[in-house]
């Protein structure tokens, strides 16, 4: 059901976005940009022109907030790790198959 819905929502997106685009297609408009002036730029090219670039001001300050989180929770994990590691060592028990470093020793039942 989610899915439907997602594909229906893209579809309506999609719908009024053409039906913007073929309402406005004629009109023009004059865009400052401040450092220079564009004149007779289609409405439309504006409108999603400045969605994309919403779409990368958006993008560059998400990945800023997302690095920061990541190295946040990656402290925390390591700090929980050293605690967990630190409560939790048990000297009774043996290695299974000891490292070719080590000297065998005979662990069979006497």
């Amino acid at each position: 059901m989610n899915r439907l819905l997602g594909w229906v929502g893209i579809a309506v997106l999609l719908g009024a976005s053409l039906l913007f685009a073929s309402l406005n297609s004629g009109h023009q408009v004059t865009l400052r940009l401040g450092f220079t002036t564009l004149m007779g730029v289609p409405l439309t090219v504006v409108a999603f022109g400045s969605v994309i670039v919403g779409m990368i001001v958006m993008l560059v300050a998400g990945v800023q907030s997302d690095l920061k989180v990541r190295r946040i929770l990656r402290a925390r994990l390591a700090e929980e790790d050293r605690e967990e590691r630190g409560r939790f060592i048990d000297d009774s028990q043996q290695d299974l198959f000891p490292e070719s470093g080590d000297s065998p020793e005979d662990h069979r039942p006497t």
